[in-house]
């Protein structure tokens, strides 16, 4: 009989161990994610007049935005993730006409990406 008290704590510190190192990984995820959207976002606006290589700093942002979306332990925050990295690889930036799209859509897209981020991660 005295196994059971031991093996209900032990569980109960299991649970509180697995919970602890999800919520650390939401944050590291957060953190993450606020970090490559900044770095993208910065590269992006000094690329206007260079379409070719803001079209590869798209392609980069996408992938790490995945690679911080596929890490994370939270449904929503990886969606979000998701849905933001796609949003970078679909804009074909061939001319400045398109660089000129291209940060209007990554502006409005990353803003709202960045409120889910905030409420997921508060």
């Amino acid at each position: 009989m005295r196994l059971f008290p031991l093996a209900a704590a032990a569980a109960t510190g299991f649970i509180l161990i697995t919970t602890g190192c999800s919520t650390v990984d939401k944050a590291q995820a957060c953190i993450e994610a606020n970090q490559v959207i900044a770095e993208t976002g910065a590269k992006i606006t000094g690329l206007a007049n260079d379409p070719k290589a803001m079209d590869k700093a798209l392609e980069d942002g996408a992938a790490k935005l995945q690679d911080v979306a596929d890490k994370a332990g939270n449904t929503t925050l990886n969606q979000a993730l998701g849905d933001l990295a796609d949003t970078f690889k679909d804009l074909n930036v061939k001319d400045a006409n398109d660089a000129v799209d291209s940060a209007q859509k990554v502006a409005t897209d990353t803003a709202a990406t960045l409120k889910e981020i905030a409420q997921e991660c508060t």
